[in-house]
């Protein structure tokens, strides 16, 4: 049994079926095991998350994922964790991180594979896949190797400058499988012309807890402006579903009728000026900014609503219809995305192998008897927060415990 890819899937993979009493060996272009695991949560592998159901997963068929996830669960990774006293700890909405570091968890699933008899070769690539009356010849750098089955976890095309590629892809379209357009997920969005203009200098500013939606979907979390657009939590999680053109909105003040409360301040502090009070309950910067956007815009920009000419007005001289509309838009403010950063800086890549061609109880393709893919190459992506683990673990475990 050969599988293509040393990252989360494919050790997974590996594990289940050396336990099983298969010959495994496992080969990886890249020159280190498990880079994506060492790169997340900051060092510490966000490794999987307790709430983990299918409504957490992005895919063409969103049934698919049900079987995997429900035979594998983040109890049970958890127990391979607790297994090699390995500590951890809940940082955030069932969201499971390494105490220490991120390589427990490449040592762990390294030392399992040993246990289970099965070979990890780094360094190796794979030119080329046939099709053999017994299996696969599949030639790599090392030489030919013949497989009984083949199991394809290589991964998507996010963040290239760690060997990403598009492998998996061209090897599904050899073998007669569709594959689904592709495009970067849980990636930051960019702003262009008067947009980024108007706030490329708030690179830095963070706000802690904002929702970001579009359409019926919202995420809250929180957000950073950056030189190019916009980061965070709230961003790279509604990324997965922006496309160009949709209308995005940002809550910035969650949890708050902002209209309310700027009425509520003017009764309270009556000679404040409103970017002082809207400096409290947002950073500074970026209160002064939407004061002077709002306030400065020209009566004829299309802005949603009219605007009185900007004066430094203490707060008793703004009408109720006026701080109703300056609420509205903090609980709903319009901002115009252009693009995204790409694979450069994406977490996860989004469409992939279509999953009409594959068992949702094996990960066998239906069409090439032998044949598996697993991992971030098929369509199903899941959200920031451990999510993209649990299905790695998961489609992996299938594929192992059937190949």
């Amino acid at each position: 049994m050969l599988i293509i890819g040393a990252g989360a899937a494919g050790l997974m993979c590996a594990i289940a079926a050396g336990r099983r009493g298969r010959r495994v060996l496992v080969v990886d272009h890249a020159n280190k095991v498990g880079k994506k695991i060492l790169m997340s949560g900051g060092g510490r592998c966000n490794f999987t998350n307790m709430g983990a159901t299918p409504a957490n997963y992005l895919s063409a068929n969103p049934h698919f994922a049900k079987s995997p996830l429900a035979r594998y669960t983040p109890w049970d990774f958890i127990a391979l964790v607790e297994k090699h006293r390995i500590a951890y700890h809940e940082k955030e909405s069932g969201q499971l991180f390494c105490d220490d570091s991120a390589k427990q968890i490449v040592r762990m699933l390294l030392d399992e594979c040993a246990a289970a008899g099965v070979t990890v070769e780094a360094g190796c690539g794979v030119q080329r896949v046939r099709k053999t009356p017994e299996g696969f010849g599949v030639h790599t750098a090392r030489g030919e190797v013949h497989a009984e089955s083949l199991v394809v976890a290589s991964g998507g095309l996010s963040i290239p400058s760690m060997g990403a590629s598009g492998f998996g892809y061209e090897l599904a379209r050899q073998f007669g499988h569709a594959v689904l357009p592709t495009r970067a997920g849980l990636v930051p969005l960019t702003l262009s012309g008067k947009h980024q203009e108007h706030y490329q200098d708030l690179a830095g500013v963070a706000l802690p807890a904002v929702e970001a939606r579009v359409g019926k979907q919202g995420f809250r979390g929180g957000l950073l402006f950056t030189h190019r657009g916009i980061s965070g939590p709230a961003i790279l999680q509604i990324s997965s579903y922006w496309h160009p053109g949709d209308d995005l909105r940002i809550d910035l003040l969650p949890n708050r009728d902002a209209g309310a409360h700027l009425i509520e301040q003017r009764a309270a502090r009556p000679l404040a000026e409103l970017k002082t009070v809207l400096g409290d309950v947002l950073p500074k910067r970026l209160a002064q900014r939407l004061c002077e956007q709002w306030f400065l815009a020209p009566q004829d920009s299309g802005h949603p609503w009219p605007l009185p000419a900007y004066e430094s007005r203490p707060m008793r001289q703004y009408r109720d219809a006026e701080l109703s509309q300056v609420g509205a838009q903090l609980n709903a403010w319009p901002i115009t995305a252009s693009g995204t950063e790409g694979y450069r800086t994406a977490e996860v890549t989004l469409g992939g192998v279509d999953t009409d061609g594959l068992s949702s109880s094996t990960m066998q393709s239906k069409l090439v008897p032998g044949l598996y893919f697993i991992g971030e190459v098929v369509d199903v992506t899941g959200w920031l927060g451990g999510y993209n683990f649990q299905w790695a673990w998961a489609s992996g475990q299938a594929a192992g415990q059937a190949a």
